[in-house]
C-alpha cells in the first residue's frame, strides 16, 4: 500500500479506525472480541500500519482490543490513541469530562500504554481541546512524554486554527484528525491550509459519513434505539432522504470503475493530497477488505470534478451538544 506523511511519521495512507470495536453502531449486532481483533490482523495482512483508538472508546474496551491484536508485531505498527475525554482523580474516572491537564494527560498515558501492551504510542491525540487549560500547557506536558519515550508524535483532534498554531509554537504537531468526506469538507476553507503551511498531516475520520457513503443504509428503521445516529441530524427526517441521493451519485461514479461506493468515497479522499490519511472505522473483515481495495482505484479527473460538486449535504454533522464540545 502507498503512504501517507503525517509530520516526520509515515503511515499507511489507508488506516483501520477501532471506535466501533467497542460498540458504536449498536445496531450492526452485539461485540465480537475476536471478530474484532481478527479484522485488526486481517488489515495489517493487506498493508495497513496505522491503527486508531481512543481511551474513551468503551471506554477502554477498545484499546485493550487493539492490544491484544497486535501483540507480536508491535513494530509493525502506528498505533495512535486520544486523552481528554475522561477525567481521573479521586474515585472512578468520569467519562465525557474534558480535562486535558497536565496531571490528567500523566495519568490516561499510563492507563493507554497498559491496555495496549506497550511501552510507547506512537501517535498521541488530545481528543477534544478543554477549554478550561491552556493548550500551551496541555502541549508542554506531552512535549515532556516525547522526552522521556512514553510517546513520539503528538496530534490534536477537531482543534480549531488557532489552537494548531498555538499548540505548534509549542511542540511540533505531528496530525491532526477531524471529520472529513464527501459530505464532510469544512475543513478545506482554514484548517487544510494552515496545516499544509505548518507541515502537519491531516487524518480525517468518518471518511464514510458514519456508514452511509458505504451505500448499504437506504433506512434507519434498523437502527437500534441507542445508536446515536438516530439523533444525528443528516439521518432525521427529510434530511436522511436527500443525502440518500448523494450516495447514489457516488455509487453510479464508482460503477464506471467497477468500485464500491465506499471505495470511491475513500478514492476521492486520497486523491485530496499525500499528507492524509483517512480511518476508516469497522470491525468487519470484509469491510476491511472492501475498504484497503480503495488503496487501486484511481479517479479520473471528470470523476473527481464530478465528485468535488455533488448536492451539499443536508443537515448539521452532529445535534448542538456534539457541536458544542468542537473547538472552532
Amino acid at each position: 500500500m502507498k503512504k501517507a506523511q503525517l509530520g516526520d511519521l509515515k503511515v499507511s495512507r489507508i488506516g483501520l479506525g477501532a471506535m466501533t470495536m467497542a460498540g458504536t453502531y449498536t445496531s450492526e449486532g452485539g461485540l465480537d472480541d475476536a471478530e474484532s481483533i481478527g479484522t485488526i490482523r486481517r488489515a495489517l495482512e493487506l498493508g495497513v500500519t496505522h491503527v486508531d483508538t481512543a481511551e474513551v472508546y468503551g471506554p477502554f474496551h477498545s484499546e485493550a482490543i487493539v492490544g491484544q491484536a497486535i501483540k507480536g508485531r508491535r513494530d509493525d505498527v502506528v498505533i495512535a490513541t486520544k486523552f481528554g475525554l475522561i477525567q481521573y482523580g479521586e474515585g472512578a474516572p468520569r467519562v465525557g469530562v474534558l480535562d486535558s491537564s497536565p496531571r490528567n494527560v500523566r495519568a490516561a498515558v499510563e492507563g493507554s500504554l497498559t491496555r495496549l501492551g506497550t511501552d510507547h504510542i506512537d501517535l498521541y491525540y488530545q481528543h477534544r481541546v478543554d477549554p478550561g487549560t491552556p493548550i500551551e500547557d496541555t502541549v508542554g506536558a506531552l512535549a515532556e512524554l516525547v522526552t522521556e519515550g512514553k510517546i513520539r508524535y503528538i496530534g490534536l483532534s477537531e482543534a480549531s486554527p488557532d489552537t494548531i498554531r498555538r499548540a505548534h509554537g509549542v511542540h511540533p504537531v505531528s496530525a491532526v484528525q477531524t471529520e472529513y468526506s464527501l459530505w464532510t469538507r469544512d475543513v478545506e476553507a482554514e484548517v487544510l491550509p494552515l496545516l499544509r503551511e505548518l507541515g502537519v498531516g491531516f487524518v480525517p475520520y468518518s471518511p464514510l459519513g458514519h456508514g452511509l457513503l458505504a451505500g448499504q443504509i437506504r433506512t434507519v428503521d434498523d437502527f437500534a434505539d441507542d445508536d446515536w445516529r438516530t439523533t444525528n441530524p443528516r439521518f432525521t427526517g427529510e434530511n436522511f432522504w436527500r443525502n440518500l441521493a448523494i450516495v447514489d451519485e457516488v455509487k453510479a461514479i464508482g460503477a464506471e470503475n467497477g468500485a464500491t461506493p465506499a471505495q470511491t468515497a475513500l478514492a476521492w479522499l486520497l486523491s485530496r493530497g499525500e499528507d492524509i490519511a483517512p480511518i476508516p472505522g469497522t470491525r468487519r473483515v470484509t469491510r476491511v477488505e472492501e475498504n484497503i481495495a480503495a488503496d487501486a482505484v484511481e479517479l479520473t479527473p471528470d470523476q473527481i470534478h464530478r465528485l468535488d460538486n455533488l448536492e451539499p449535504v443536508a443537515g448539521e454533522r452532529h445535534d448542538d451538544t456534539n457541536m458544542a464540545s468542537i473547538d472552532r
